[in-house]
């Protein structure tokens, strides 16, 4: 029994730092996947205002220019909901589409200001199904950024099939891959700033692994991507051309590249997917089914929110 579907990834760079005109671009895209017969649209990890490449060229005791970046930063990040979130669900119900988008989300549920890397998943019809919050970030990404809590983790169940997300190197965590097989995922998206070669070893083993459709995405960046501005921009290599190139893949759940890699440049990427390949791919090996002998091995998965205030009446 086949079940066809189009998905696409968009490496795409966003228009740094500035939240309205990379919200403005990501709307065009969703609109051009959509126009194209695609039924789902990732985007890149940190995509709205982009990715703060700088946590890995100042030191922290570079005081003054990390403040002003991240008041900036906090200034152009997003509240789920607020109207940015409006704009790209009114898009994803006009194309029909559904999306999952990286960003910087403040968390408007306390000071407003404080940072989590998040994925906002979109249905088709145009609502919010949910959010997830990174767990936790990676090496210079701690200044930045908060810890996520299980209260997030969740794969979503759309008229495409079950969708689910790790951001970046959460994928390297075992358990965190485990729970997204566990929930039932069937498309996982990957969204991330990791272009190497390992990386895409590890996404190849991945969808073996889960016996999940990988969809990898990267966003391309460019030196010219960087206004001169900004002062860190001094600090990367004398003639180095591409802060990141990107190199998004859609995988199969044998581990096959069908779609991709893409380097250098902006490109949104397309593949044909059949979520019949997913029952093929685990008749041998099921993780979290046949495979899994919970009788030997025990996992718990605490999805109650870290709340910092408990009001009591």
């Amino acid at each position: 029994m086949s079940n066809l579907l189009k998905v696409a990834a968009a490496q795409v760079s966003p228009v740094f730092l500035n939240k309205e005109k990379t919200v403005g671009k990501a709307c065009n895209a969703i609109g051009e996947a959509g126009k194209n017969g695609a039924k789902l649209i990732v985007f890149p990890e940190a995509f709205i205002p982009g990715y703060p490449d700088w946590v890995w060229l100042l030191r922290n005791s570079k005081s003054a220019e990390l403040n002003e970046l991240y008041t900036e930063l906090v200034a152009n990040a997003i509240s789920i909901p607020d109207d940015s979130t409006k704009k790209l669900c009114a898009v994803a119900k006009e194309t029909g589409i559904h999306v999952v988008m990286g960003l910087h989300e403040r968390n408007a549920e306390s000071s407003g200001t404080s940072l989590f890397n998040s994925l906002l998943f979109i249905g088709d019809d145009g609502e919010i199904l949910g959010k997830h919050r990174k767990l936790i970030p990676t090496g210079g990404e701690r200044l930045v950024w908060g810890q996520g809590d299980g209260s997030t983790f969740n794969v979503f169940d759309t008229n495409i099939g079950k969708i689910g997300g790790l951001i970046c190197w959460e994928n390297y965590m075992p358990l965190a891959r485990h729970a997204m097989y566990a929930l039932g995922a069937q498309i996982l998206v990957t969204p991330t700033w990791d272009k190497s070669p390992n990386w895409l070893a590890s996404m190849q083993h991945i969808a073996r692994e889960g016996g999940v459709f990988v969809v990898s995405c990267c966003m391309a960046l460019h030196m010219n991507d960087i206004p001169e501005q900004y002062g860190f921009k001094k600090e990367y290599p004398s003639g180095k051309e591409w802060i990141n190139i990107g190199n998004s893949c859609i995988i199969n759940p044998k581990g096959e590249i069908v779609a991709g890699p893409v380097k250098e440049k902006e490109e949104i990427l397309y593949a044909e997917i059949d979520l019949a390949e997913i029952a093929a791919a685990k008749r041998m090996f099921d993780a979290v089914g046949h495979y899994s002998r919970p009788d030997v091995f025990r996992f718990a998965l605490n999805r109650k929110p870290n709340n910092n205030l408990d009001i009591l009446d």
